[in-house]
């Protein structure tokens, strides 16, 4: 179950997001100057909404990938949804096989800018892999009849709004009827974890997260049980939120089922560039990740 952090409170029903609100121990953001995958385990286990890792990336590294990735001639525009820069797979709204295809077409391109002695996202997930292993609990990649799914989204969101990238939850995407046959479904009886790791940004730029996990019938009311996006700003008018600055070469890592939403760079002629993933349990031994 999503939101199981201890002294959970819910939230008034007179909002038009209902849902689940988390108390003050669970709705933070610790901050550490290393990398430790305990608190990681935390948000895994709906103890803590996130933890920030500040400085865990070397700023060439961060500079590095994203040279490379501004560089490479795989590299994407996604117009719809969300407008962006990428390289990688987003499974968001397609089939199973379709997200497939592309995590696979899109490897050797992503590997390429990976391809660096302290890749981050390796020095992620094999801490956590170590951090779990003696609980008996394997990370992976999500898998489907022996096809691997995507280890990293590159991106870059370049949405010219308020927001840009609007208020959303990762979770509802996760029960899109199109990947039924898809592991990662399993995440949504557990907790939908986001993977953030900054490489370029100018000012603005904050990630701004609301204590509220929607429930089915605020996502039903407002049509968005699979998609998750995009909340209008006045339904969340009233509950606490969280603004959370970034800079390059941070980690930070939380609960994607709360409603959480990316400023726009004050600067226009900055760009705000992140390698990401999204990863959770889908039963009691084994974790998984994709994008």
């Amino acid at each position: 179950m999503t939101g199981t952090g201890t002294g959970a409170v819910q939230a008034p029903p007179s909002r038009t997001v209902t849902g689940w609100s988390g108390d003050a121990d669970y709705f933070s953001f610790p901050e550490h100057h290393e990398f430790r995958p305990e608190p990681v385990v935390d948000v895994l286990r709906g103890r803590r909404a996130g933890v920030i890792f500040r400085g865990m990336v070397a700023r060439d590294v961060c500079a590095e990938l994203a040279a490379r990735f501004w560089d490479s001639p795989d590299r994407e525009r996604r117009s719809t949804e969300a407008p962006s820069y990428h390289l990688g797979a987003y499974h968001y709204h397609k089939t199973t096989e379709h997200y497939l295809d592309e995590s696979e077409r899109g490897a050797a391109a992503l590997d390429k800018v990976l391809d660096l002695p302290d890749d981050p996202l390796t020095t992620f997930y094999t801490g956590l892999a170590e951090e779990l292993a003696p609980e008996g609990v394997d990370v992976r990649l999500a898998r489907h009849h022996g096809r691997t799914a995507s280890r990293g989204l590159l991106r870059s969101w370049h949405g010219d709004g308020r927001y840009a990238l609007d208020p959303h939850e990762d979770r509802s995407q996760c029960t899109e009827p199109r990947q039924a046959d898809f592991e990662i479904q399993r995440v949504v009886d557990h907790e939908v974890c986001a993977l953030n790791i900054c490489l370029e940004k100018g000012d603005g730029g904050r990630l701004l997260v609301w204590n509220i996990q929607p429930d089915d019938a605020s996502k039903r009311r407002m049509g968005l049980h699979h998609t998750g996006s995009p909340y209008p700003t006045r339904t969340l008018d009233g509950i606490e939120c969280r603004w959370i600055d970034v800079h390059p070469g941070d980690v930070y890592v939380f609960n994607g089922s709360h409603v959480h939403a990316v400023e726009p760079n004050s600067d226009p002629g900055t760009r705000r560039t992140t390698l990401a993933g999204i990863f959770g349990f889908i039963d009691d031994g084994t974790v998984v990740s994709w994008t």
